[in-house]
């Protein structure tokens, strides 16, 4: 059976391509940060789950702005958050990109053109979309058909008066900017549009026209660059639309994303349909009116707003009537992720959360060699002290042991393999520490239940008889060990954060199988080979030889002669 476990692992091992195990920063070389939450005062309870998924998502957006390829972002415990990043990243650039808050404006646009195409992600229908896959960074879809709309919540006919209408344009284009504007709303509550400074005009900076020009989105290098800009200064963006990338000439933040008093995906019962559902806060409800009120006057593209986070444009739903009291909502062709993905991000610029940097570790390529080659040395240095104290106490055993541990050792390395591309695992400096103890762990086993045998000779038993008699005491002794080790991997998991998890997943993972080679490789190979000549005679150099043990004879039972008496005369 166990045969048959390590040929089908080798087997997927190499079926896969992944023929070694994944190397984590300190041993491949990179920079590792470690971020912990911290919420405003009277807002505690902002450090939860929820939030710190959406911040990994925010995170991860970053760090892919930066180029960076098999980048980590991964929550440990309930308020840090670790980030790996591999070699060939600027560390300094890295830092200040993962450890600020995320910046959320909104933006009027000026206009829009097509950039180069991105891949699809299928979504929901089945459709493309920008929708992002389990474990992606949060990237909404912004690719609604033509009819989306974004209202002013409205469950009356008093509020209904009120209701804005406003598409999210799939593929906007600056030839639409001959379309008619919008009729004012029906209750009057259109507000004049605020005239524009010259200033404060993108169209008339001939360098920024030319910037918008020569943009190529789907240069990610060039989307970073476009991130680091003041909100009062007009800027270029690119935004992902249902798998093709838009560029965007943006003037200067009229709404700032803390303005935004809660952000949320919501089910419309009434009509069947996911909407965003967005609040503002007194001041950002005053602005919101200022800026619906004075793109509703104008043509598209520019009656649009864009909702720039972190420099990338998420959204951009063009506007037909102003929208006070501060409240909106977003319809159209949403699914319940795309809707509730949105809402995170708009929500994420209000959340009342950041983060204090813990530690950043930079280990280059050449020093992670070295430090993978001392990891090997020193477990072939305690490996080879194992080896030389069976051999020398144990003779013939140490045979028995020594194929015991390269079954465990080939397990091992077949199921880290896997577990790279399965499941991230990354095989760190202290992974390969506990590695390196559980070869002393794995040869405790052996070495119980040896002793155990050779106690049951010592009692005067013949070796067939004594490695049967001997398994039953020996595996209760086995487990328990066992299963102390795996509770403190298992406790130490959980309570630690960063680096110190490699260790604890490696000693409760060759725990785990110190119990399966024991029990499905050792005991039935010494029971087959206490079949043969060698071992069944006990050789001397055996290390079961009787005489060597201090063995007792074995214990004999003697007949007693029971004579029969002559009856006794009365």
């Amino acid at each position: 059976m166990i045969l048959i476990a390590m040929v089908a692992l080798a087997g997927g091992m190499f079926w896969s391509g992944h023929t070694t195990p994944r190397l984590g920063i300190d041993l491949a070389g990179g920079t590792t940060i470690t971020l912990k939450a911290k919420a405003e005062p009277g807002k505690e309870d902002a450090v939860n789950e929820t939030n710190m998924n959406t911040a990994i998502g925010i995170i991860e957006r970053r760090v892919n702005g930066l180029g960076v390829q098999e980048a980590e972002v991964q929550k440990q415990g309930t308020e840090n958050i670790i980030v790996n990043i591999p070699k060939g990243t600027d560390e300094e650039q890295a830092r200040q990109q993962v450890g600020t808050t995320a910046q959320l404006y909104f933006r009027p646009v000026v206009s829009v053109a097509m950039s180069e195409p991105a891949a699809p992600t299928p979504s929901a229908s089945g459709s493309p979309s920008a929708a992002p896959s389990a474990g992606a960074s949060p990237k909404p879809s912004a690719s609604a058909t033509d009819g989306d709309k974004v209202t002013a919540p409205s469950a009356s006919a008093t509020t209904q008066g009120r209701a804005l209408t406003d598409a999210l344009r799939k593929a906007p284009s600056p030839s639409a900017s001959g379309s008619p504007s919008a009729a004012p709303s029906p209750s009057g509550s259109q507000l004049p549009a605020p005239a524009v400074p010259p200033s404060a005009d993108p169209s008339a900076d001939a360098g920024l026209q030319a910037k918008f020009a020569a943009l190529n989105c789907a240069d990610p290098k060039q989307r970073a660059a476009t991130k680091a800009v003041k909100p009062t200064e007009p800027t270029v963006a690119c935004g992902l639309n249902g798998g093709v990338w838009e560029k965007y000439l943006l003037g200067p933040a009229d709404v700032d994303g803390k303005d935004v008093d809660d952000a949320r995906g919501a089910l419309d019962p009434e009509r069947g349909i996911w909407k965003v559902q967005l609040e503002f806060n007194s001041k950002g409800a005053k602005k919101f009116a200022e800026i619906t009120g004075r793109l509703a006057t104008q043509t598209a593209p520019q009656n649009q707003f864009a909702i720039v986070l972190d420099g990338e444009v998420v959204s951009a739903p063009s506007v037909s009537f102003a929208i006070p009291g501060g409240q909106a909502e977003i319809t159209g062709s949403f699914n319940q992720k795309t809707a509730q993905d949105l809402g995170n991000m708009l929500s994420y610029g209000a959340l009342p959360l950041s983060f204090e940097e813990q530690s950043v570790t930079t280990v280059t390529a050449a020093l992670g060699g070295e430090q993978l080659r001392a990891g090997l040395i020193a477990g072939a240095i305690g490996l080879a002290l194992v080896v030389v104290y069976l051999v020398v106490y144990y003779r013939g055993l140490s045979l028995i042991a020594i194929l015991s541990l390269g079954v465990s050792a080939v397990l091992t390395y077949t199921i880290m393999s896997l577990l790279g591309p399965a499941i991230g695992f990354a095989l760190n400096l202290p992974a390969v520490c506990g590695a390196i103890v559980a070869i002393g762990i794995t040869a405790d086993s052996f070495i119980v239940y040896f002793e155990r045998i050779r106690d049951e000779i010592r009692e005067g038993r013949t070796l067939r008889p004594a490695v049967e008699r001997a398994w039953p005491r020996a595996r209760r002794t086995i487990l328990v060990s066992d299963f102390v080790s795996f509770l403190a991997a298992a406790v130490l998991f959980i309570v630690t954060v960063g680096k110190v998890q490699g260790f604890a997943f490696t000693l409760g993972l060759t725990t785990l199988l110190d119990v399966v080679v024991v029990f499905f490789f050792t005991k039935p190979l010494m029971t087959l080979l206490a079949r043969g000549k060698f071992f069944g005679g006990q050789h001397p150099w055996s290390g079961l030889d009787p005489k060597r043990l201090g063995a007792q004879p074995p214990l004999r039972r003697t007949r007693r002669v029971s004579v029969p008496t002559e009856p006794k005369e009365a």
